[in-house]
């Protein structure tokens, strides 16, 4: 009997676009259990750019030093 080989459902370019999705996902604060990828390498492509994008969303909303030094 021969084996099959299984063929691959993603490529750079694909994880490329689910990692920037997964960015834009997580800095505009959607759930993490929103990804809509089903393939597991893509889906963990996507996760990873929503971690991306919750950690820059956080770093955004944090008062930054500067503004909240008041100089008389």
């Amino acid at each position: 009997m021969a084996t099959k080989k299984k063929a691959f459902t993603w490529d750079m370019a694909s994880l490329s676009k689910a990692y920037e999705q997964g960015c834009l996902a997580g800095s505009m604060g959607m759930l993490r259990d929103q990804c809509p990828y089903h393939s597991e390498v893509v889906a963990a492509s996507w996760e990873a750019g929503w971690e991306d994008g919750v950690i820059q969303r956080a770093q955004r909303e944090q008062p930054q030093v500067e503004d909240t030094l008041h100089i008389a």
